[in-house]
């Protein structure tokens, strides 16, 4: 007999193994994602094409190398119960194993292969204490374990706590993150290639705000992804 399956099916039967973005129970082969789920969630494949509907919301705004999305984000799908379960019920390894999952397939475009350093869209220390941890960073983890790309969490910081966005305008979203970022050391990024990553695109402002500074950096190069936009 096999002990520990035994052990581990017990402790299914009380605390039973589920999918984040469906809920139904994940099969003992099954990682964080059911299998249906995992072939099914709506992929954006926005990598694959350099004229996407995530690049183009930047068009004019800053100057991007590339900038796509894993997922579509829709109110009340799948897609927003996964991101839900990722910012705010504790489930860490979502953004991880998602991000391994992108990473891998972010390798195989030329594009993307020559990325050099990963950097999340930081949290303000206010809201890291109340959270524990910052959702884009778990997300930028998994992104690195499949790339060949260091990860920098302290390459940029966030002087102050801005309000939600979540009611706000696209004009109100700039005017609450502008300039509310600062570059902590421009030399170690000098000639870098970085993605710069963040959890849901929806106007870009956060992004814009964040890749506005890096590129202040002489020789830098900026692409952006996200988990998901919501975006069509």
């Amino acid at each position: 007999m096999n002990v520990s399956r035994y052990i581990d099916d017990l402790v299914s039967v009380f605390y039973p193994r589920t999918c984040m973005a469906c809920g139904n129970t994940l099969f003992r082969h099954e990682e964080t994602l059911c299998t249906y789920c995992l072939f099914h969630l709506p992929k954006t494949n926005f990598h694959k094409d350099h004229d996407n509907p995530v690049i183009r919301i930047f068009w004019g705004r800053v100057n991007l190398t590339s900038a796509a999305a894993y997922y579509h984000f829709g109110k009340g799908g799948k897609v927003q119960h996964l991101i839900h379960q990722l910012k705010y019920k504790g489930h860490k390894e979502i953004g991880i194993y998602v991000g391994k999952l992108y990473g891998a397939e972010l390798h195989e475009e030329e594009k993307y292969s020559d990325i050099d350093t990963v950097i999340p869209v930081p949290l303000h220390r206010s809201k890291l204490r109340i959270r524990g941890y910052n959702q884009s960073e778990q997300f930028a983890m998994g992104l690195c374990s499949s790339m060949p790309a260091v990860l920098d969490v302290h390459a940029l910081y966030r002087k102050f706590a801005s309000e939600t966005q979540t009611k706000k305008s696209r004009f109100n979203r700039w005017e609450n993150v502008k300039e509310i970022f600062v570059l902590n050391d421009e030399k170690k990024l000098n000639g870098k290639h970085v993605l710069l990553v963040d959890d849901v695109i929806t106007t870009g402002a956060t992004i814009e705000s964040c890749a506005a500074i890096l590129l202040k950096v002489p020789g830098v190069k900026v692409s952006v992804v996200a988990l998901a936009c919501a975006i069509k």
